[in-house]
């Protein structure tokens, strides 16, 4: 059989990603066939959609919807019928089956998943303090923060504060290096919110090489060099050990696995 090119339109009153997921799902069954998924979302107007509708007969395009306001689901079948088109209708079946077992009808309030909520912001807050609090010595990240990350160069700072800044935590990263003083804030760690990180030595050591040559350099540099490794890990050990603060180790764990870490000394 030969390639034959079947187009989708899925339309939404919010993202339309679940439509959008569901039918590359199920497109991807028909190998060496040609499928083309055009997206329409945020569709809450009848004459917008009645416009969609009229270039999907030219397209002779297969239907696929999920509007949560019933008057827009019977437009789309409607309009889908009348222009001879196949359609889904992704979201009627499920409403009605919730809606039959609680005895209830659905609030039909758009994209409640996706409301910016006070958490949204709380998260964006956050995000945007730790950018600029990132692998700084300065008082004010310091005090303002609700998590103050400490370790060396390459100990992971940076992707484990903005993982979680994502989850809404202001995070602050101090690096601790030998010939620069630690601010004092960091030192008191007044309110048990700093987390020292540190890493096995010869996985810092590859590591910092690769680093080394993604910058051009040579890997014989002293950044990399095994007597600087210690030097920094005695270093920051003392330092941690007198600030009082949790020490993760984070050689061969994910950021994810980490940030656990991070927020059991912060839940319990």
């Amino acid at each position: 059989m030969g390639n034959q090119q079947t187009i989708i339109y899925v339309i939404s009153d919010s993202t339309g990603d679940t439509a959008k997921k569901l039918m590359e799902s199920a497109a991807g069954q028909f190998k060496q066939q040609d499928f083309t998924i055009n997206r329409f979302p945020h569709i809450q107007s009848r004459k917008k959609l009645t416009d969609i509708i009229k270039q999907a007969k030219s397209d002779n395009a297969v239907i696929a919807f999920t509007f949560v306001k019933k008057a827009m689901r019977t437009l789309t079948r409607e309009l889908a019928a009348e222009n001879e088109l196949e359609y889904l209708d992704l979201m009627s079946k499920p409403l009605t089956i919730i809606a039959n077992r609680l005895k209830q009808e659905p609030s039909e309030e758009i994209a409640l998943k996706y409301k910016l909520d006070q958490a949204y912001f709380k998260r964006i807050e956050a995000m945007e303090f730790t950018l600029k609090f990132d692998d700084l010595n300065e008082k004010r990240g310091i005090e303002e923060a609700d998590i103050v990350l400490v370790g060396i160069s390459r100990t992971s700072k940076t992707p484990l504060s903005i993982y979680l800044s994502y989850l809404g935590y202001k995070t602050a990263n101090v690096p601790l290096v030998p010939e620069v003083e630690v601010h004092p804030a960091v030192m008191a760690n007044q309110d048990n919110k700093v987390i020292g990180l540190t890493i096995d030595p010869l996985l810092l050591n590859d590591i910092r090489i690769e680093r080394l040559k993604k910058m051009g350099l040579g890997d014989d540099a002293t950044y990399a060099a095994d007597s600087r490794i210690k030097q920094e890990l005695n270093y920051a050990d003392s330092l941690m050990a007198e600030m009082g603060c949790p020490i993760i180790d984070v050689t061969d764990k994910t950021i994810e696995e980490t940030a656990v870490e991070v927020l059991a000394y912060f839940n319990k």
